[in-house]
């Protein structure tokens, strides 16, 4: 480690929390094994840019949350993992993210507004000098309308959001008394179709949100999961 390093661990100290949503419907199969590839590298890639720029993080956790649709089978439509702290919850990380397979869906909407607030109300980081949270989604379809489909589910989660303007007080805003999210350290960055409800009304009115528009059968591009990386490494 070198001292430019040693100087920023003794001087601050920086937790780094990030939820991963991944659509698992069939339509991903083409492109999953990529996501989950780049899933893998983040802990190694995101510490080589911070050792560039002089820093070093003192915590990292990861969140997964696969999801497919309520609509189409409910049993299947939520898979996700507790904070895992990285590297020494790395072996745990890698089983739950090797295991999500492609399969089922239905109809084109998924349950991706789900999952999104699932992430969005994750026990976060809240000590340490600077934090940074980051929410990333990998998508390719559209979502179902929150509230519409699978809400009498056994499995549906409790205390989601029947509608996404009551998801959007929850993300918050610049002296939002309801946020559930920290406005200073939270981030949105979306692997999503254009179009609804990820370039509008979320890529339009969530503050702090990255949209990259992406296709069926379009795979995770190298220059995408750089602005990443870049993305965390730079709001340090």
């Amino acid at each position: 480690m070198n001292a430019n390093v040693q100087q920023y661990q003794g001087n601050l100290q920086y937790a780094v929390d990030i939820v991963l949503c991944i659509d698992a419907t069939a339509s991903m199969f083409p492109v999953l094994d990529t996501v989950k590839s780049s899933s893998l590298q983040f802990h190694s890639r995101l510490n080589d840019v911070m050792a560039k720029k002089g820093k070093a993080i003192s915590q990292l956790r990861l969140k997964v949350i696969a999801f497919r649709d309520f609509g189409d089978d409910a049993d299947s439509a939520i898979e996700q993992t507790d904070f895992l702290h990285l590297p020494s919850q790395e072996g745990d990380f890698e089983r739950f993210v090797s295991g999500i397979d492609a399969s089922g869906g239905g109809d084109i909407p998924e349950s991706g507004l789900e999952a999104l607030a699932l992430a969005v109300n994750s026990p976060w980081e809240t000590g340490l000098d600077r934090r940074r949270h980051v929410i990333v989604m990998f998508t390719d379809a559209p979502a179902h309308p929150l509230g519409t489909v699978g809400t009498a589910a056994q499995n549906y989660p409790a205390g989601i959001p029947r509608s996404i303007d009551d998801l959007f007080e929850q993300w918050g805003y610049a002296r939002s008394q309801t946020a559930v999210m920290e406005q200073s350290a939270k981030r949105l960055v979306m692997f999503a179709p254009d179009a609804a409800p990820w370039n509008e009304p979320i890529a339009e009115e969530w503050d702090l949100t990255l949209h990259f528009a992406s296709k069926a059968g379009d795979g995770l591009e190298e220059f995408e999961m750089d602005e990443i990386i870049e993305t965390i490494a730079n709001s340090l």
